[in-house]
């Protein structure tokens, strides 16, 4: 199968993630393994946002964070529950828009050239499966229309493994 990656503007973020998630859910479709549709998520992504210089997963596993598929620089292997920005969404079961990295208390550097982050924790029913993380080279990259469209990103990967 072939498959050509959109090109967006994010002039009109919540029509530009929706028809992004549009063309995730085509990618996904009848596809349930969990790690090939992670590593297809994370490159449509790479791809098609502007700005960013990092797009994957972290999975949770034996009580901390694995790093999965990725797109970007080679990154953290493992990340603790509650540390940095990934393992905050994690332990607080919450979207985490961070404008500048490094105020952010304990910020991981697993890339230096990192500025503002992302990260939706991903969550099936009450049971929390890992994170979607989103790095950018940009400081105050992300806002609340990134945040909303990138929540709803997760919710096509998520369903697209529901059956795993």
């Amino acid at each position: 199968m072939t498959f050509t990656t959109q090109r967006y503007e994010f002039q009109d973020k919540p029509a530009d993630y929706a028809r992004l998630a549009r063309e995730l859910t085509a990618l996904l479709a009848g596809e349930r393994d969990f790690v090939a549709n992670a590593a297809n998520t994370a490159a449509l992504l790479f791809d098609a946002l502007p700005r960013v210089n990092w797009a994957g997963f972290y999975f949770l596993k034996d009580g901390g964070l694995v790093v999965g598929p990725f797109q970007g620089k080679p990154a953290c292997v493992r990340i603790a529950l509650g540390r940095g920005v990934c393992g905050t969404a994690a332990l607080e079961r919450r979207t985490q828009l961070v404008p500048d990295v490094h105020l952010f208390p304990g910020h991981i550097a697993c890339d230096a050239a990192s500025r503002s982050e992302l990260v939706v924790p991903l969550m099936a029913g009450d049971t929390l499966l890992g994170v979607l993380d989103i790095d950018s080279p940009e400081a105050s990259r992300f806002d609340a229309d990134d945040a909303r469209g990138l929540e709803a990103l997760a919710r096509v990967f998520l369903a697209a493994v529901a059956a795993r």
